[in-house]
C-alpha cells in the first residue's frame, strides 16, 4: 500500500497506506459517429500491448471505476508510452507502469486516500493559485494517487484539464484518473533521477521506476519488504506478457 506523497516540490506529511473505495464511474453512452479523439483511442486501444483479457486476469478484484476502455482512452495523452523501443521493451514498461500502480492502489482496488485526518495536509497555501476547490480537497486520487494542489495544477495544466478547480475528476472519470497516472509516469522524476518511462525504455531497469516513485522512502534499505512487493508484482505482469523482466530490478 501507499506510503508516498506525490510531490513537484519537498513537503513533509504524515501519509497513511490506507485508501477507500471510490464510486464507479456511470458508464459513458457511444457516440454514434467516430470523433478523430474518439478515432486515435480506438488505435492506442489495438495498438496497446495489454489486451483487455490480460487486463481483466491481472486485475481480478479491481474496482469497476478502474476500466480498461479509461486506460486505452488515456494513452492518447502520452502516445510514447509502451509504444517506444522493441516489443519486449513495450511489454516491460506497460507491465513495470501497472504493477506499481497494482502496488499503489491493492490492486486497483482502491481510488482514494481514506485517512481524512491528511486531507487538509495537501495545500500548499505559498502558491499563488491556492486551493480554490477547498483544503481539503487535494488529498490521493487515482493509480498513482494524485495529491497536493500543486499537482493537480501541473497535471491539469500537462492534460488540458482544469483540476486545480475540479480536482473530483481523478475520481470520478476513469480516463482522467489514468491520465494522472500516465503523467507522472511519463514527465515526472519524483524523488529519482529520471521518469519512469525513460527509466524502462533507456533500459535502466524496473528499479529506477520504484526509485522515481517511491524512492525516499523504499529504496537504499528503506523498505525492502514493499521494494520486492513491487518486484514480485512486476514479474507476474511481465510473465503474463510473455517477456522477461530484464536486469536491475530493485533498487
Amino acid at each position: 500500500m501507499r506510503s508516498r506523497v506525490l510531490g513537484l516540490v519537498t513537503a513533509a506529511v504524515s501519509t497513511a497506506a490506507l485508501l477507500t473505495l471510490a464510486a464507479p464511474a456511470s458508464a459513458e453512452k457511444a457516440a454514434k459517429s467516430e470523433s478523430p479523439a474518439t478515432t486515435a483511442s480506438g488505435k492506442a486501444a489495438a495498438a496497446f500491448v495489454v489486451s483487455e483479457s490480460q487486463f481483466n486476469q491481472m486485475f481480478p478484484n479491481r474496482n469497476s471505476f478502474y476500466t480498461y476502455g479509461g486506460l486505452t482512452a488515456a494513452l492518447g495523452a502520452y502516445p510514447g508510452f509502451a509504444q517506444t523501443g522493441s516489443d519486449t521493451v513495450r511489454k516491460q514498461e506497460a507491465a513495470a507502469f501497472l504493477a506499481n500502480v497494482s502496488h499503489e492502489t491493492g490492486g486497483l482496488v482502491h481510488v482514494v486516500e481514506q485517512n481524512t485526518a491528511n486531507y487538509p495536509h495537501y495545500c500548499d497555501r505559498a502558491q499563488p493559485y491556492g486551493c480554490p476547490a477547498g483544503h481539503d480537497k487535494y488529498y490521493g486520487r487515482g493509480p498513482i494517487q494524485l495529491s497536493w494542489n500543486f499537482n493537480y495544477k501541473a497535471a491539469g495544466d500537462a492534460l488540458g484539464i482544469d483540476l486545480l478547480n475540479n480536482p473530483d475528476l481523478v475520481q470520478k472519470d476513469s480516463a482522467v484518473a489514468w491520465k494522472t497516472g500516465l503523467w507522472y509516469w511519463n514527465t515526472q522524476k519524483g524523488p529519482g533521477t529520471m521518469t519512469p518511462h525513460d527509466a524502462m525504455v533507456d533500459g535502466r531497469g524496473f528499479g529506477e521506476t520504484i526509485r522515481s516513485i517511491n524512492g525516499s522512502l523504499e529504496c537504499n534499505g528503506g523498505n525492502p519488504g514493499q521494494v520486492q512487493s513491487r518486484i514480485d508484482k512486476y514479474k507476474q505482469f511481465t510473465q503474463a506478457l510473455g517477456v522477461t523482466p530484464g536486469n536491475n530490478l530493485s533498487c
